[in-house]
């Protein structure tokens, strides 16, 4: 579901994969599992289109809920869904109700033939270029940004459908990684800051591109490469080819998926996302050190820096928060008081590891410290002496535009309260964050370049690499691109 301010869940929401397979008989069965690797990325709603090369002929299956309960063998949906190449992706939306008619991947019959999109991203230009085709004729079918560019794909004078693809793209701004597939092939698409991710891989004569390498690993396939930041990359019975498209930007990788969003088993940009994050944690310990008796990770997106943290401090490190797994992420409580029991439906307090002691926790990131609260007050009632808490990521002061579904500035707690003041609204003893260049030393860079920063990190800075808009009508007062 979109974030709704009504329902005030803390911490970021994932944002949606993308997957798709040229070449193999199996390629919706690849499809399947590449995007139940990549569940993580989006548990809205899931889809796969895939495409009868010899007879060009499209089938496609869309359904809200998880890849398995969509694509499970007892279904059918994927010994229907034939042909030899297919794209599929998972949702969670950043614009767009949890409906079946804003599920991807979009298919449409163009005067070109089929052509099927699925995106992974946000552009920040998607109000103005709908009202336009909504004004000049266009029928929009969802609510969604990603609709925009099927018509703009549409209206294009150009005459294959990559050059559509780019004539369209062309016109939009934001940040995004596409898959589609028509009768020139599978295309796939990067925006030209990089700032969502997007690789390449092979199994047998098949090419495979993917969000995360994880959808790659699943079905065998070698990894090649990332696709480049502004890349088009084409994939039919000729082979495989490649051009640079657009106007060569600064790359800005979303450095947020080191910290969150990736798996941590997947590769990004030349970096082990799981190594990167126990990095984050040795940084940390070395800018925040404090005495303590054990280091406890909030699961489980803080274990691997809460590994690194103990790493580095000689502190034992144990599992002093257990997490139930089989809590539904949009589980909500009708009362109020039901409400105050969430966090215990998904942690408990390992109280054996924690009575007596003074507990450093580490977290991957503080949104509004709704969900803070409640952990530090579960580990005070279990026992602890002390509890500091350590987190693995800059404060977050900024929302995101790109394809994150995060909160307005005003519910942003860092935006709002300085340290000092979160560690008392929290209540902890002592609270700190990674510094941004910390963070930055962690992923292998000296520090962050101020005039030209490597990665894209607005949610921490505010200084935003393409201009900021939002589809949603959410605001946008007060941000400055830089």
């Amino acid at each position: 579901m979109p974030y709704d301010d009504a329902v005030p869940v803390d911490g970021f929401h994932d944002e949606c994969a993308v997957f798709g397979v040229y070449g193999t008989t199996e390629a919706a069965v690849h499809s399947a599992l590449g995007l139940h690797a990549l569940q993580h990325r989006g548990q809205e709603a899931t889809g796969i289109v895939s495409m009868d090369i010899e007879h060009n002929e499209f089938h496609i299956h869309r359904g809200l809920g998880h890849v398995g309960e969509n694509f499970d063998a007892s279904s059918g949906h994927l010994d229907r869904l034939k042909g030899m190449a297919a794209i599929g992706h998972n949702r969670y939306s950043t614009t767009g109700q949890p409906e079946l008619r804003n599920i991807q991947p979009f298919f449409s019959d163009l005067a070109f033939g089929g052509f099927a999109l699925a995106h992974n991203g946000n552009l920040t230009n998607a109000d103005r270029l709908r009202r336009s085709l909504v004004e000049t004729g266009s029928l929009m079918q969802s609510s969604t940004d990603t609709e925009v560019i099927i018509h703009l794909v549409a209206r294009s004078h150009q005459t294959e459908p990559a050059l559509r693809l780019v004539d369209a793209m062309k016109q939009v701004e934001g940040a995004y990684s596409l898959v589609c597939l028509s009768p020139q092939g599978l295309i796939a698409m990067r925006d030209p800051h990089g700032v969502r991710p997007l690789v390449l891989g092979q199994i047998g004569d098949a090419y495979v591109v993917s969000s995360e390498t994880c959808g790659l690993d699943i079905i065998g396939a070698e990894f090649i490469r990332d696709i480049n930041p502004g890349e088009m990359v084409i994939i039919n019975q000729d082979g495989i080819s490649s051009s640079q498209p657009f106007a060569k930007q600064p790359s800005r990788f979303c450095v947020f998926e080191y910290i969150y969003f990736a798996r941590p088993d997947s590769v990004m940009e030349n970096h082990h996302v799981y190594e990167a994050r126990k990095k984050i944690g040795v940084e940390l310990a070395k800018e925040s050190h404090v005495d303590a008796d054990v280091i406890v990770p909030v699961p489980d997106s803080g274990v691997p820096a809460a590994l690194g943290y103990a790493e580095e401090t000689k502190i034992p490190f144990d599992f002093g928060i257990i997490r139930n797994h089989y809590v539904g992420r949009t589980f909500i409580q009708p009362t109020d008081a039901g409400r105050q029991t969430g966090v215990k439906m998904k942690h408990n307090a390992n109280s054996q590891a924690i009575k007596g002691r003074r507990v450093v926790l580490v977290d991957d990131s503080i949104v509004r410290g709704t969900t803070s609260i409640k952990i530090v007050n579960m580990i005070r009632q279990a026992g602890a002496t002390e509890v500091h808490m350590r987190i693995a990521s800059p404060p977050t002061t900024h929302p995101c535009f790109y394809g994150v579904d995060t909160p307005d500035r005003d519910k942003l707690i860092a935006a709002n309260m300085d340290t000092e003041a979160i560690a008392k609204h929290i209540g902890v003893d002592s609270l700190a964050f990674i510094s941004i260049d910390g963070l930055y030393r962690a992923l292998d860079k000296p520090h962050r370049n101020a005039d030209s920063p490597q990665y894209c990190d607005a949610c921490f800075t505010g200084e935003y690499p393409i201009t900021p808009g939002r589809s949603d009508g959410r605001s946008t007062k007060g941000i400055v691109t830089k």
